[in-house]
């Protein structure tokens, strides 16, 4: 699969060079991991593969922030190759937030830097005695002392080392304070959720600089890519979500889509529209706010953008930090948001934890279990808390541990909008069933991006929002298609052009499809084609794969992860949904619709090859080839 060819001066990979690091912190020592090709061909990439090193060297029990615990890297066969979307990395380990397998995906300048120093991976392990950064390059690592940067903001120490490298990782005080829900930025992208920046932290390790820029990264069949990777361009710049909606209106696109369809978090979603929501809609912050685009690399959608606040060009906050640290808290000004969005990126923490934390306080407040000057509709003592919560002092110190802890503690796990310890991003489930399940299922918690059922459901309405029948095949399925796609890896974002472009999906009546994923759903998905996805990878790497072997790499994937979760203790009890989606009525919603969420999940197990527990069964697992 992998070969590597060329001048002293510049290599080339082809496909996947085969080759981890694995770097020990504790004793400051690096070793060469060679990845064999048949389990590549399992798992293709990023994710998949990343699960697949921790699950070979993980013990059960690993205290998070313990130096056992892992944290790994994997850049997947598409980085480096110019196809679509595809500067994205992703990383593995067991989060601190949620205490059990957790995973994120990045788009930051890291990945491709990591993949053209030669290396598809890295395995981090131990601990320092002091604040270090690594230096990776094709020969090794260095070591360097980072007790001067120990303290500094994510952008100052991104400053501090630029010129050792084209791509770095790095926290900010919040992962050195061991906030749960810590992020790592790379560039301006981060690798945002479950706490993998406070994994960082518990490490000593500030930074990790890829040197970037000494292999080159060709396809097996270039004729053949550059014919795949024009139709699926053409694909994305015909679809009208990734060539009109999310190009110019970023991912706040969404604000409008979730208002529609009463799906849009409002005073920690007790509501689920507001009056005063188009003030911080995508449409809105072009008009009054954009300058330009501001993406991944490469990036053929275009979704991250620029613009001006309070004086000041900066990233236009993403539809999560929107939801989560605008509506949710019952704040529509923008300006507003966009200073939170900068204290948390510079800190460098979570906004969709960091936005559901401060809605409990808010409304725990309200209720007498918990003293705090937080309150719905007022942006005063906000932008104090959050740096409260980066520094680990005063109120913050509390509400760095999430959610969960703070119920457990406190009280009002109603209203504690978390799913296995993960707070849910900023949509409602109450507008669409499957969404619900989505979350209840999802391996690393209320995770909107594993079956992203809001999309099919309410966005595009592929099918029925709120019928049960078709539900738990509909959420299985995608679950597999994006655990592939995230081992790719590109973005999950060009699914709107991949599945929609097809001509069935395009033409036919959206009535038809909903009626046939509600009766025969195993029948009528099989609609979706998926094989620029495939195409793609066979025509970079060289292997010959197909629509059904891609889906059930998607699928070993999905199952390896949630079998390494019910080894940290993860069964049926903790597919769940919090009190307030099960059993609370909106004032917006005449139907007073609650998830049903009981009447689904059994079925999803039987789907999944479960069993009552929620525990893959020994047949699951022996089927897949997972041992």
């Amino acid at each position: 699969m992998a070969r590597q060819q060329g001048t002293d001066k510049m290599k080339n990979i082809t496909g996947l060079s085969g080759k981890v690091l694995e770097v020990n912190l504790t004793d400051q020592s690096y070793s060469v991991v060679q990845t064999e090709q048949k389990v590549t061909r399992l798992y293709l990439g990023a994710k998949g593969l990343a699960l697949k090193l921790l699950y070979d060297r993980f013990t059960p029990g690993t205290d998070p922030l313990g130096p056992e615990n892992l944290l790994i890297i994997h850049t997947g066969a598409y980085m480096g190759t110019g196809a679509p979307c595809s500067g994205r990395f992703s990383a593995v380990s067991k989060s601190p937030l949620t205490n059990i397998i957790t995973s994120s995906s990045c788009g930051g300048p890291f990945g491709m830097a990591l993949k053209t120093s030669g290396w598809d991976g890295l395995i981090i392990r131990g601990k320092s005695e002091m604040p270090l950064v690594l230096e990776i390059g094709s020969e090794g690592v260095k070591f360097i002392n980072a007790s001067g940067v120990w303290g500094k903001y994510t952008d100052a120490t991104q400053e501090e080392f630029k010129a050792k490298g084209s791509g770095m990782l790095a926290i900010g005080p919040a992962g050195e304070n061991l906030v749960r829900y810590a992020n790592i930025i790379s560039g301006h992208r981060f690798l945002g959720r479950s706490g993998l920046g406070a994994v960082m932290g518990s490490k000593n390790l500030k930074a990790v600089i890829a040197r970037g820029g000494e292999y080159k990264v060709v396809p097996a069949r270039p004729d053949y890519f550059k014919k795949i990777r024009k139709a699926f361009i053409d694909d994305i710049n015909n679809n009208e979500y990734t060539s009109v909606y999310y190009s110019r209106y970023g991912t706040a696109a969404n604000v409008r889509w979730s208002e529609e369809n009463n799906m849009l978090p409002v005073n920690n979603f007790r509501d689920g529209t507001h009056t005063d929501f188009d003030s911080v809609s995508g449409q809105t912050l072009e008009k009054k706010h954009m300058t330009g685009h501001s993406t991944c690399k490469p990036c053929s959608i275009l979704c991250g953008h620029k613009g001006v606040f309070n004086d000041k060009e900066q990233q236009v906050p993403e539809y999560e930090t929107i939801g989560m640290l605008g509506t949710c808290l019952g704040i529509f000004d923008p300006e507003k948001i966009a200073i939170w969005n900068e204290t948390c990126r510079k800190l460098g923490f979570d906004t969709i934890s960091a936005g559901a934390t401060l809605a409990w306080a808010m409304e725990a407040g309200e209720k007498g279990l918990f003293e705090t000057d937080l309150r719905f509709g007022s942006a005063e003592n906000i932008n104090r808390t959050l740096k409260e919560i980066g520094a680990g002092k005063g109120t913050g110190k509390e509400l760095a541990n999430g959610t969960r802890w703070l119920a457990d503690k406190y009280g009002g796990h109603q209203f504690a909008m978390q799913v296995k310890g993960l707070e849910s991003a900023a949509y409602d489930p109450r507008g669409a069933y499957g969404h619900g399940l989505g979350l209840a299922t999802a391996n690393r918690g209320a995770d909107h991006l594993s079956a992203s059922m809001m999309v099919s459901q309410a966005f595009s309405k592929f099918s029925f929002k709120f019928r049960i029948t078709g539900n738990p095949f509909q959420v299985a399925f995608f679950e597999d298609l994006f655990a592939a796609i995230n081992s790719l890896q590109t973005c999950q974002f060009t699914a709107y052009a991949v599945f929609g472009e097809r001509y069935l999906v395009k033409y036919l009546p959206r009535i038809i499809i909903r009626i046939l994923i509600m009766v025969i759903p195993q029948v009528a998905l099989k609609i979706i084609s998926v094989k620029r996805y495939y195409q793609l990878y066979s025509a970079i790497t060289g292997v010959r794969l197909n629509g059904r072997e891609f889906r059930r790499c998607g699928r070993r994937i999905h199952i390896l992860e949630r079998y390494m979760n019910t080894r940290e203790g993860i069964s049926a009890s903790d597919d769940t949904l919090p009190g307030r989606f099960l059993n609370e009525k909106r004032l917006s919603d005449r139907a007073n619709r609650m998830v049903p969420l009981d009447k689904m999940i059994r079925k999803y197990y039987w789907y999944r090859g479960y069993d009552r527990s929620g525990i893959p069964t020994a047949r699951a697992l022996r089927r897949l080839k997972i041992s």
